[in-house]
């Protein structure tokens, strides 16, 4: 089965105000890219050729203009609409026509997430049976879900912005899914705020013992781009590492490249529409090894 991702991009953008007052806080630059563009380039690196976004009404047409449909970069992109904020479990039902039975690869539009070998996990996932998550060591885990693990790495327990957390293994905003993942979300209960939550879906793989949590890889950067100071940071550290590692992140034309989606030729000819920076950068890259 081939997988499918799926991009949540709505949400008001309240810690950003003074940049998202009139615009979509997926769509603000970082390190002059829109914030979007790192979780797209994250499924196509991955192979994931069929992406959907999902967004609010009023700012859907400024991603179908912004992206295209994706044949450019030998992609398929759809959008579908979420008329209010319900839940991130609700924007992933939002694409069970999209997904028509296939596994899922869920990502959240606001979380950078860069690690070279993440995806030749994500391709390998297609197969997968159950739902994984992928963990990762924070200084303050009472912002996100928190994952406790056993000491071989088994799942015992999720919770959702804890108190008091019993590990420091946060859950970052990437989920991989099985086929079943959109017959488990329609029959949520929505939580005490309305709302059907990621970790209710994630509690229901784990009751039947079919969620996986994998650490992300050594070195893998991961952040929530959901305050003005992690944006200034992740500007610092985005450019401290394509500097050293010779790679473009966000860099769409690249990503489908990476992921087989984006031939030699078709590459170096949409090199041609880029800055000459960038043109030259993507006209070396078929002459280097690997991908």
């Amino acid at each position: 089965m081939r997988m499918k991702g799926i991009i949540l991009a709505g949400g008001s953008g309240t810690r950003l105000h003074a940049m998202t007052g009139g615009a979509n806080k997926h769509l603000v630059p970082v390190l002059g890219r829109p914030m979007v563009h790192y979780p797209l380039s994250l499924l196509l690196a991955s192979g994931i050729a069929e992406t959907l976004v999902v967004s609010s009404p009023r700012d859907l047409p400024f991603f179908r203009e912004l992206l295209g449909d994706g044949s450019r970069l030998g992609a398929r992109f759809a959008y579908a609409t979420q008329d209010e904020p319900r839940g991130l479990a609700h924007g992933l039902l939002v694409g069970e026509a999209f997904a028509a039975g296939q596994p899922v690869c869920l990502a959240l539009g606001d979380n950078l997430i860069d690690a070279p070998s993440l995806p030749a996990t994500i391709r390998g996932a297609s197969a997968l049976a159950g739902a994984r998550v992928f963990v990762h060591r924070v200084p303050d885990p009472r912002r996100f879900a928190v994952a406790e693990l056993d000491p071989e790495g088994k799942v015992l327990g999720l919770v959702e912005k804890p108190a008091q957390p019993r590990s420091d293994w946060a859950v970052p905003g990437l989920y991989l899914y099985d086929a079943t993942v959109m017959r488990r979300a329609r029959d949520l209960t929505p939580s005490a705020r309305g709302e059907l939550e990621i970790t209710d879906l994630n509690l229901d793989y784990l009751r039947e013992g079919a969620l996986r949590a994998s650490p992300f890889p050594e070195g893998a950067l991961w952040m929530d781009l959901g305050t003005p100071e992690s944006l200034r940071a992740a500007e610092g550290l985005l450019a401290a590492r394509m500097a050293s590692a010779g790679r473009r992140i966000g860099c769409l034309e690249e990503a489908a490249w990476r992921g087989g989606l984006l031939s030699d030729d078709a590459l170096c000819a949409l090199a041609d529409d880029c800055d000459p920076d960038l043109r030259a950068h993507l006209r070396a890259l078929p002459g280097r090894a690997g991908r």
